[in-house]
């Protein structure tokens, strides 16, 4: 093989439509256009969402909800992804070198979900009353 051999696999390189360029070619005269109106015309179009001068959807439906860019920085921590830890002691920063959690995370709360059966001990980390009930019996603590 040569260099001035190399050229492009067939099918490759297929030309560019060139529309208005005649009858013969078959997109001459509105060059797929169709006749008249706003579409048809150069540098006519309309916005995103435009229906005519109509009130449109986005505005006709009313708005509902709200969520707050807070909660990011909250996460949720279950008894079971504290057994499957195994540390004795826990707080904010071994979640988050674990990868329990995200680093983004400020705020972690344990929630009562799994079993627990190691003794662990809470130091600046939340739990709810049902999730703190098994950490007690099975002899952890919360600080």
């Amino acid at each position: 093989m040569e260099l001035n051999s190399i050229k492009p696999a067939d099918g490759a390189k297929k030309a560019r439509r060139r529309v208005g360029r005649g009858i013969g070619s078959g997109l001459g005269k509105t060059a797929g256009r169709g006749h008249k109106g706003q579409k048809s015309r150069a540098g006519g179009y309309h916005k995103v969402g435009f229906e005519g001068g109509q009130m449109p959807l986005q505005r006709r439906l009313p708005k509902r909800g709200f969520k707050s860019a807070s909660l990011k920085y909250n996460a949720e921590v279950t008894l079971s992804d504290l057994e499957r830890l195994g540390a004795a002691e826990v707080d904010l920063l071994a979640l988050k070198k674990a990868g329990v959690v995200r680093e983004i995370v400020k705020v972690v709360k344990v929630i009562k979900s799994g079993e627990l059966t190691k003794a662990v001990k809470l130091t600046g980390v939340g739990a709810t009353a049902g999730a703190k009930a098994a950490i007690e019996a099975a002899g952890g603590a919360l600080a």
